[in-house]
């Protein structure tokens, strides 16, 4: 779009309501009474946009008008443009209201396993018209989601201490253990010191995870530096490759009901934690219903 195209549409913007009126009644004076403007008022408006435009825009039919086929063209954009402003601020209204808002949600995909799903139950238990979008990544994908305004939470760990652009509450502290396979000479011990793993092939998720960065310090403050055989981007898919045989992981343990075939999970010793929280943009970006779900997760 050249500068005389945006020049064009800038002017014709406060119009779009009349023209698509226009286009829908065929007649000025019905399309002035939808509006609530006069009927001579409605009539000036069109004479100016078809000098602007510099071809007429309507003319007469019987006792109403026709559109030409210019003023069919810019009705009928104006009607699609009018419908996702009418999307737009129906939108709007309900994020404002907290009641009947949307709260957009992003979190580690091991985190929607049971954390979300449960947050979300409880506060629509109090809030049924409140509907929720979800979004899961790594871990840095969602603070940088969070910080530009895509999602309006994010559920973490680590938490994003140190970064000034974020708000972090912390909900719970998570223990990582070691995930090996059955068969492994681990199997049978009841902690491993992360020391131990050196020479050890590790399966762990990508760069920008949670869980890689915990592994990959730990390794560090061992004295060594760690063998990656695989990498992922979902936990239970890492978990899946130690069943296989194809080395250990750092991963939550994920208790009886969950736990694998064929993997063993042995506590580190020291035991290691990761604190597990919500993040959101600092200042007051959030709406009234993405504060009041934040509110409700942080009292529990």
């Amino acid at each position: 779009m050249d500068e005389s195209d945006e020049q064009l549409a800038a002017h014709l913007a406060p119009a779009l309501a009349l023209l698509a009126a226009v286009g829908e009644t065929g007649h000025v004076t019905r399309a002035s009474e939808i509006l609530g403007i006069p009927q001579p008022t409605a009539s000036r408006r069109l004479a100016a946009l078809s000098d602007l435009v510099g071809a007429p825009l309507v003319l007469p039919s019987g006792r109403g008008i026709r559109l030409t086929r210019a003023g069919r063209t810019l009705a009928a954009a104006s009607t699609r443009a009018l419908a996702g402003v009418a999307a737009a601020a129906r939108e709007v209204r309900e994020e404002i209201d907290p009641g009947t808002g949307r709260v957009v949600l992003g979190f580690l995909h091991l985190l929607g396993r049971t954390l979300v799903p449960s947050l979300i139950r409880g506060f629509r238990e109090r809030n049924p018209g409140v509907r929720f979008s979800l979004a899961q990544g790594s871990r840095q994908d969602m603070l940088r989601a969070a910080k530009e305004g895509e999602v309006d939470l994010v559920f973490v760990a680590p938490l994003p201490l140190d970064d000034p652009d974020l708000v972090s509450t912390p909900l719970a502290d998570q223990e990582l253990v070691l995930s090996v396979p059955s068969s492994h000479r681990f199997a049978t011990r009841r902690r491993v010191r992360p020391a131990e793993l050196a020479g050890e092939e590790l399966v762990t998720l990508e760069h920008g995870y949670g869980l890689r960065q915990i592994t990959d310090d730990l390794c560090a403050a061992a004295g060594f530096q760690p063998r990656i055989a695989f990498e992922g981007q979902e936990s239970e898919t890492v978990r899946g490759l130690v069943a296989a045989g194809l080395g250990v992981a750092v991963l939550p343990r994920s208790g009886p009901a969950r736990s694998a075939s064929g993997v063993v999970e042995i506590p580190l010793s020291p035991a290691v934690f990761r604190t597990v929280g919500v993040s959101w943009a600092a200042g007051e970006r959030l709406t009234p219903v993405a504060r009041s779900f934040r509110d409700h997760v942080c009292s529990g």
